[in-house]
């Protein structure tokens, strides 16, 4: 038996006009005119036989049925997202999204070698700001992603295991120089916290059996890893960084590491993609030289507590 359906741009015109409660604001969004939204709703008023919305003024308000016919909506349109998301015309592109410090403090460089040494392997990268990484393969427009993780991620992912988090203290070049570290030095030493909860500088103390005796009181506070590693090797105080990740700036002497003891978070960096999406061979690929740069790469000598 055929089911009569109302037109798929009407239920699109109303989800958007439902979502900005405006009938201006859902046309910008369709690239259609105001008039056409209202035509469209119209046809959908007609088909269900039923008012969708009502105005209180300048206000756009759903009404009861609207309220009902809405979820079924928007589940209907994530579903027929999802299922073009499988077969996308520009197959040759893996679309990324990555934490913005790992962006561009090694995986910038790592995929730039990448096309180069595979060509016809695109990689599209997407550098986000993330205080807890995430991404949502059904919302975004992502083919695969690097998180930094306790590696328990969705049945439906793959997920390949990059490299741990090592946490370190970071400092300008010369802030290291003959004196040695200690407590008292650093609970005199402007700390600089990457994070805003300072979580980072609480995990590395705690660890290191320092947490009553260094204050984590004061000091700047910034949102990302990078900020506080550049405020770091400008001379503003110590921050906390990651191992990996500035390897290379100490081997180039760019930061020092004025207490050479890293300790792992406990999370992990890696990569994932849905395990139903194409370009799983070229994830493989993908995965395969990130693991291969992550060996071969040299880390400063430190203490490791793990």
């Amino acid at each position: 038996m055929s089911r009569r359906l109302p037109p798929l741009y009407a239920l699109r015109a109303f989800e958007a006009a439902a979502r900005h409660s405006s009938f201006t604001r859902a046309a910008e969004e369709l690239s259609i005119t105001q008039s056409a939204v209202s035509r469209h709703i119209r046809t959908l008023e007609e088909h269900f036989a039923c008012r969708l919305f009502h105005r209180s003024g300048r206000n756009l308000q759903l009404t009861e049925s609207a309220r009902l016919l809405l979820p079924g909506i928007r589940e209907g349109f994530t579903a027929l997202e999802r299922a073009c998301n499988t077969l996308r015309a520009e197959d040759d592109i893996l679309r990324m999204k990555a934490p913005s410090t790992l962006t561009m403090r090694w995986l910038l460089a790592r995929l730039s070698r990448f096309r180069h040494l595979q060509p016809g392997n695109e990689v599209q990268l997407t550098s986000a700001w993330m205080d807890v990484d995430s991404v949502d393969f059904n919302d975004e427009p992502f083919d695969c992603a690097v998180l930094l993780g306790n590696g328990h991620f969705p049945p439906d992912w793959e997920a390949s295991y990059l490299f741990p988090e090592e946490l370190i203290p970071v400092g300008a070049p010369t802030l290291r120089g003959d004196q040695p570290w200690d407590v008292e030095r650093l609970s005199n030493t402007e700390l600089l916290h990457p994070t805003p909860d300072r979580r980072d500088w609480r995990n590395w103390l705690e660890r290191m059996g320092l947490a009553e005796q260094v204050s984590l009181k004061g000091g700047q506070v910034f949102d990302t890893l990078e900020l506080g590693m550049i405020a770091a090797a400008r001379g503003y105080g110590v921050s906390m960084g990651d191992l990996l990740m500035v390897a290379e700036d100490v081997a180039q002497g760019r930061l020092s590491l004025p207490w050479p003891t890293a300790v792992a978070s406990g999370e992990c960096y890696y990569l994932v993609w849905p395990k139903t999406r194409p370009g799983g061979e070229r994830m493989r690929r993908l995965s395969d030289f990130l693991q291969n740069e992550v060996r071969s790469m040299e880390l400063p000598d430190v203490v490791h507590l793990s």
